[in-house]
Parts: structure tokens; C-alpha cells; sequence
């Protein structure tokens, strides 16, 4: 894929400007944050200073379609998701990096270090990650049936700003939970983010983090490979999805972490950042 950049935006082969934030020395270990749906690069702001300030540099990019890249018509699908990957590594000449994935974001990271030019990565992280696959199916008996989806699609072109408040404010954070901390300001820049977005772009992505099926790009992963879950995670089940993936890895490390969300990057950082730090120096 041919690219160019203008400032601080790499614009691939079909016009897209995708954005990204790039802090930190040039010579030092990179760290690529990869988001979920339909969040953007500020999903990640208490990774990446944490990481910044531990000598690495730090990077993350808004999807195609999220936050402030070109809210895309076409090309909202895991194919061009981790092409897009591939543009923004070459146009920076990442290596040795490690590449880190928060639901859709592990669907992103699984296709794109399955395809990655030898040298880029050095290892990966799955984080409350979506493969192998979410939907249910006759080969995938344990998974979600099409009519949640289906659901999320409804919601998102009868009231995308409802919706994008009902999210947060319950199952995303746990905060639906029995004495659960509620933190508002957590609820509204989850909104602030999704909201940045095109809802088209956001509308199939449901299909391409439910759908996506990624067991062959988990079985072609040869780099060790951290697959981080909370047990109580709402949004993408446990037991279809963390034990599974962390099987058909050739160098998966499975951790679980018992009553944390789906979104515990943000709730618990105080847990999550430590070990993330112990598995990028092992």
C-alpha cells in the first residue's frame, strides 16, 4: 500500500488519513496501542504516559472511520484495519515493537502480527480481545448469537448518542455491577470518543469485530503473546475467547483477572500497567 503524511496523519493508498500519536525517543523499544471499538487513541492516555515514562517510546493510532481520522465509507473491516497498521509502521520504520490490543484493537493486532514483516514485532498483547470469534455459529457454538449484534446496529442508527451513554455507563466498565465505584468523567470521555467518530465506519465495525474469524491469524503467531482478561468481562466473554486464543498461540500466555471489566485498562491501571511492564521486559 502506498502512503504519504501530512503531519501527523499517514494517508493510505485510498485517501484515508489515518491519525496518530507518536511521543517519545526514536532509539528506544516502541510500544504501538491499538484501540477498541468505537473509541479512539485517548483510550490509551494512562498507558501511554505510564510507558513513556518507563524509557519507551509510545504510539497509537485512531482507526479508520474512529476519532480523528477520515470518517471512511469503505474499508471498515480487518483486512484494511491492519493495512492500515502496516502503512503507519512502515511510514514510522517501527521495530522490534510491541503491539498492544484492547478488544476490536486484539482483533487488529491478531490479523496484522500474523502478517507482519519479520523484524517488526517483537511481541503482542491481547486485551479483553475479541478472537477468535465472537458470533455464535455451528463451529463456534459457544459464542454470542448474530441478533446481539444485530442489536448493537439498531441502537446505533435509532440513537448512536443513547446508545454511546448506555455503553459506559453499564456493562463496558462494570459499572452495572452491585457497589460498583461509578466515575463520570470515565462515562462521558468514553462518549466524547465514540462520538468523534462516523457512524457508518462504526456501524461495520459490529460486523468486523463480531465476525472476524481469527484462528488462522492466532495459529501463525510466533512471537510471545500476553492474552489479558477479567473474568467478569460483559463485553466479550471470557470463556469464549481468552482461554482459546491463549490455546492456539504458539507462545500465548494466558492471564486472568478475577472480577475485572472489559474495559480495566481504565479502571484498573494500577493492575494492568505493572504486568503489562513485567511481560515487555521478560
Amino acid at each position: 500500500m502506498e502512503t504519504c503524511a501530512i503531519g501527523n496523519r499517514v494517508i493510505t493508498s485510498d485517501g484515508t488519513r489515518v491519525f496518530y500519536k507518536d511521543w517519545g525517543p526514536r532509539d528506544v523499544q516502541p510500544v504501538v496501542f491499538h484501540h477498541g471499538w468505537p473509541l479512539s487513541a485517548d483510550d490509551w492516555d494512562n498507558q501511554m504516559m505510564f510507558f513513556l515514562g518507563h524509557g519507551y517510546r509510545v504510539i497509537a493510532h485512531d482507526r479508520r472511520g474512529h476519532g480523528r481520522s477520515t470518517q471512511t465509507f469503505s474499508g471498515n473491516d480487518m483486512d484494511t484495519y491492519a493495512a492500515d497498521v502496516t502503512a503507519l509502521v512502515d511510514h514510522l520504520d517501527l521495530k522490534d515493537a510491541i503491539h498492544v490490543g484492547h478488544s476490536t484493537g486484539g482483533g487488529e493486532v491478531a490479523r496484522y502480527v500474523a502478517r507482519a514483516e519479520a523484524g517488526r514485532v517483537a511481541k503482542a498483547v491481547l486485551i479483553g480481545a475479541v478472537p477468535p470469534i465472537m458470533v455464535k455459529s455451528d463451529k463456534n457454538p459457544g459464542g454470542l448469537p448474530i441478533e446481539v449484534f444485530d442489536g448493537f446496529r439498531a441502537a446505533l442508527v435509532e440513537n448512536r448518542a443513547q446508545f454511546f451513554l448506555d455503553i459506559p455507563s453499564g456493562p463496558f466498565y462494570g459499572y452495572n455491577r452491585p457497589q460498583a465505584k461509578v466515575d463520570q468523567g470515565v462515562i462521558w470521555n468514553w462518549w466524547r470518543q465514540g462520538m468523534m467518530g462516523g457512524a457508518k465506519a462504526h456501524y461495520d465495525c459490529i460486523k468486523a469485530f463480531s465476525e472476524t474469524d481469527f484462528r488462522d491469524d492466532l495459529k501463525a503467531i510466533t512471537v510471545p503473546t500476553l492474552v489479558m482478561h477479567g473474568d467478569d468481562d460483559q463485553i466479550v466473554p471470557f470463556d469464549d475467547s481468552a482461554p482459546l486464543s491463549a490455546k492456539l498461540l504458539e507462545n500465548g500466555i494466558l492471564k486472568t483477572y478475577k472480577g475485572l471489566p472489559h474495559g480495566m485498562c481504565t479502571t484498573h491501571p494500577d493492575i494492568i500497567n505493572p504486568d503489562l511492564l513485567a511481560f515487555f521486559r521478560n
